[in-house]
């Protein structure tokens, strides 16, 4: 989402092997890692601000239609407790002491944000209604407290990769927090 280099970087691979071929120079496509069609594919997914979590959303979420027999509940519920637990590990002193670099605090607050993200993309309503299992509010106060250069591109992720947030069932004071 912060770095479009690789996209950029692949792009400027494909074109250069695009015009090795228009001009006429025989190109052996056992000498390349990667083929048309492989390189096709990568550009596609390298193509979305967040590729991997993208492909996360889409497979949970398919996950969840196909199988009708299981309870939503059991996958939503699982994700607001991964995103509870995170965001206690971070504002608890108790918990936080504990850990040894800002690393593992960063780890922590990128997987708080991706399960909020994925219980967004799975949940009918959505993470940022009252009724939400998830504490919202004091998941996003959490990620404010931290340095702002480090946790902006968390923040921007629930701002344009959630699908909910523009609902009219999200609380203003929730929207503010993300403004």
């Amino acid at each position: 989402m912060t770095n479009p280099a690789i996209q950029n970087d692949f792009s400027y691979y494909r074109r250069t092997l695009s015009r090795m071929k228009m001009s006429g120079q025989e190109i052996q496509q056992a000498n390349f890692d990667v083929n048309d069609a492989m390189a096709n594919r990568m550009s596609l997914f390298y193509a979305d601000s967040t590729p991997m979590l993208k492909v996360l959303s889409e497979t949970t979420s398919k996950f969840v239609t196909e199988n009708k027999e299981l309870p939503i509940e059991n996958t939503t519920d699982c994700l607001s407790t991964m995103a509870g637990i995170c965001r206690v590990m971070i504002e608890n002193p108790n918990y936080r002491t504990k850990f040894k670099s800002e690393e593992t605090v960063m780890f922590c607050l990128r997987v708080m944000v991706g399960v909020i993200i994925l219980y967004d993309h799975v949940h009918p309503v959505g993470a940022f209604v009252k009724t939400s299992n998830i504490d919202i509010k004091n998941s996003i106060k959490v990620l404010r407290e931290r340095v702002p250069g480090k946790v902006e591109c968390l923040l921007n992720a629930l701002r344009y990769t959630t699908k909910h947030l523009n609902d009219e069932t999200t609380p203003k004071a929730i929207r503010n927090l993300l403004a």
